[in-house]
């Protein structure tokens, strides 16, 4: 049974820098039959997020290197159109591993089911209650050991994991400091989000006065998702038997270079920090744990996040590149359109939205978080 094409973004070479247009390519291919454990999934939500850039380049990472020729990997959440599953059906919704495309094929082993009772908008499964609000919560929750008074940085603030987890290290009764790269971003984590303070490192000049001022007792736990100059300002505030969460890299991400290590390394035995290098799904396991946490802190209107989702596949790789040029506000996601177009490229136009969240009642994902999941399996389905 022919199922027709799809649209999808292939890893045409290795990008040098910020990928463009001859290295991530938009092309229409076959849908492949949907066979014994596989799922055909129409995308309605792919997540973009920064992560997919490492998956880009061929080094060393906690997933494989996406092969070339293949769709560019992600996180999606949408409905499934044929199932080779005896416990997901079509008609179901779910979200998992997936790829920049309008139709995935996907192991069931890959997919999460959306409980039929969710109260939630769809695209919260890549969203808040996906990796953007299970990366802090079990980060700050349980791996920083944080206690009550204590003062945590957290850079990219403004960001969608750095916005989320300093509202959850509010919650835990932390005082909580910012870095974030406008005035506008840092307003909005200090007067909607709650922060106690917010750097604005464009301005600030000296980085390491900058954070001394704002944290003049020191910084007990950093919460890092940019890596260079930030990082070694950090260090330099760092008090004893501190901790140094690692999240990310995003300053690092697209260098044409080799990237120095920190040029404070050294304070990293003058003053016992802890580094723990941090992957969600090192507690996949605990999922329900989380996602419980989160649903009862987004129906009470605890924590507020902000959404920036444009349409339509085309606009996958102009609306990616925002992440690396500040251009995105918020958690960053694109739509799937509602009718089909024509495969070509077009410049992104943002659809960026601000909300806050009223649900009716709880509803955690069951079982494990897909995020989690890699085999070699997803090569040879992705074709």
């Amino acid at each position: 049974m022919s199922h027709g094409n799809k649209q999808q973004w292939i890893l045409a070479k290795r990008p040098e820098g910020m990928p463009d247009s001859s290295e991530v390519i938009l092309q229409d291919a076959p849908i492949p039959e949907t066979g014994p454990g596989m799922l055909l999934v129409k995308n309605h939500y792919i997540s973009l997020d920064p992560a997919i850039r490492g998956w880009m380049s061929d080094i060393p990472n906690y997933l494989p290197p996406i092969p070339l020729g293949d769709p560019v990997r992600a996180t999606v959440v949408g409905e499934v159109l044929e199932s080779g599953s005896d416990n997901i059906k079509a008609g179901d919704y779910v979200f998992g591993l997936g790829g920049w495309e309008t139709h995935s094929t996907i192991p069931v082993d890959f997919c999460t089911k959306v409980p039929d009772d969710n109260p939630f908008p769809l695209h919260y499964y890549v969203n808040i209650l996906g990796a953007v609000g299970l990366t802090p919560y079990f980060a700050i929750a349980d791996v920083g050991q944080a206690q009550t008074g204590q003062t945590m940085l957290m850079s990219a603030a403004a960001g969608a994991v750095g916005s989320v987890g300093g509202q959850i290290a509010k919650l835990m009764g932390l005082r909580v400091v910012g870095i974030a790269g406008t005035e506008e971003k840092c307003q909005w984590v200090v007067d909607e989000l709650g922060f106690d303070d917010c750097i604005n490192y464009r301005t600030a000049g000296d980085m390491e006065a900058a954070i001394r001022t704002a944290c003049p007792e020191g910084v007990d736990f950093y919460f890092d998702n940019v890596g260079g100059e930030i990082l070694d300002a950090a260090l330099l505030n760092m008090n004893k038997d501190s901790t140094l969460l690692f999240c990310g890299t995003i300053s690092t991400y697209n260098a044409t270079e080799p990237v120095p290590g920190p040029y404070n390394y050294w304070q990293i035995l003058a003053r016992t920090i802890t580094v723990k290098g941090y992957l969600v799904s090192d507690h996949y396991h605990r999922i329900e744990e989380g996602q419980a946490a989160l649903s009862e802190w987004v129906k009470d209107d605890k924590i507020k996040f902000r959404e920036h989702i444009n349409e339509g596949i085309e606009n996958c790789l102009d609306t990616y590149n925002l992440l690396f040029t500040g251009g995105n506000e918020g958690k960053l996601m694109l739509k799937r359109r509602a009718r089909a177009v024509p495969v070509r490229r077009a410049r992104a136009t943002s659809s960026y939205r601000r909300r806050r969240i009223q649900t009716k009642k709880k509803g955690p994902v069951e079982g494990p978080f897909s995020l989690s999941v890699f085999v070699t399996r997803y090569a040879d389905s992705a074709r």
